[in-house]
């Protein structure tokens, strides 16, 4: 399992995990860089394919590109379900 939250994967017993310091949201990379993303699932896979012991946790070598505060978190465009629900979600929070 990728994951930037290896100590709780640890311990609710995910058998092997690569650990990334990226921000939440953002596992694999930051959007449209397809050749980033590839080389981190590259390595995920090479951790979950080499792990020699169940709970083995490796830490993957790469780092964001700016501070994590700075990413733009949300699309232009609202998603399709958030729309279709929108009105649910408004009265969820009321």
């Amino acid at each position: 399992m990728l994951t930037p939250t290896h100590e709780f994967h640890r311990a609710v017993g995910i058998p092997r995990s690569a650990a990334i310091e990226y921000p939440y949201g953002r596992p694999v990379g930051e959007a449209g860089d397809r050749d980033g993303q590839r080389r981190v699932l590259q390595a995920t896979l090479d951790v979950l394919a080499g792990a020699a012991s169940p709970g083995e946790v490796r830490h993957l070598p790469f780092t964001w590109p700016q501070e994590a505060k700075a990413t733009k978190w949300q699309p232009p465009d609202m998603s399709p379900i958030v729309k279709a629900n929108l009105d649910a979600i408004k009265a969820a929070r009321r």
